[in-house]
């Protein structure tokens, strides 16, 4: 009977926890996946940026329309930075934070199948990026990109990583293919910064595309911006 009850209260602290998390907002769950939205028209790619959420761990594809209108278009769970907080030199294991108005921005898209990294945990040199580096400029550092997670998916959503932002490794293929350019702006918020004043409006207009398969693994499908 005691273990009964043990398990039975362990169940409601559990679930209390993840309910309080949804509430605010946070990709909780490893069952977090990527989606893609409906979007009105064509929206060229020169007019789409990336805003990365530290809080809820989820990256978001907005464009603006013809009309001037803003729409979601994607959104990704990544894995952050093992350390919050505003990056102030090199491995410290942060994310840094865009300044307000100043976002970074992607300078370079490079293949990235072949690199390694050791992260110093006893699995050696190994393969860690996925297909897809984009590397970004981050006044006062470098080396922070946005990239795969092969041999480290369990990470995403999560906080893990040395400073950079993960997604799986489908996921960055799908971003690359579908959204990512050179000079792509990047907003990355600061860590208890929620939504922006005009992405709650935006984010209840937004329409799934249902007919994603890949999305249900992580990945998505659907016509992205056109160049």
């Amino acid at each position: 009977m005691k273990k009964i009850l043990a398990f039975l209260l362990l169940g409601c602290l559990v679930i209390g926890a993840n309910a309080q998390m949804v509430e605010a907002g946070l990709a909780t769950t490893k069952q977090d996946k990527a989606v893609l939205y409906q979007v009105p028209g064509n929206i060229e790619k020169k007019n789409t940026f990336i805003v990365i959420s530290k809080k809820e761990q989820r990256l978001y594809v907005y464009g603006k329309t013809a009309a001037g209108e803003t729409v979601l278009m994607a959104k990704f769970p990544v894995c952050l930075s093992k350390n919050k907080g505003q990056k102030q030199r090199k491995g410290d294991m942060k994310t840094p934070s865009s300044p307000k108005g100043k976002p970074f921005y992607i300078s370079m898209i490079q293949d990235a199948s072949t690199w390694r990294h050791d992260f110093k945990d006893g699995r050696g040199n190994i393969k860690a990026y996925g297909h897809w580096f984009l590397r970004l400029v981050t006044p006062g550092h470098s080396g922070i990109g946005i990239h795969g997670s092969t041999n480290n998916e369990d990470s995403v959503p999560g906080r893990a990583s040395e400073g950079c932002i993960r997604l799986r490794d489908q996921d960055i293929i799908t971003l690359k293919e579908k959204f990512a350019y050179v000079k792509m702006p990047v907003n990355i918020k600061d860590e208890d910064e929620g939504p922006w004043e005009w992405e709650p409006a935006v984010h209840k207009k937004a329409v799934p595309i249902k007919s994603n398969a890949k999305c249900a693994e992580g990945g998505a499908t659907s016509a992205g911006p056109v160049d």
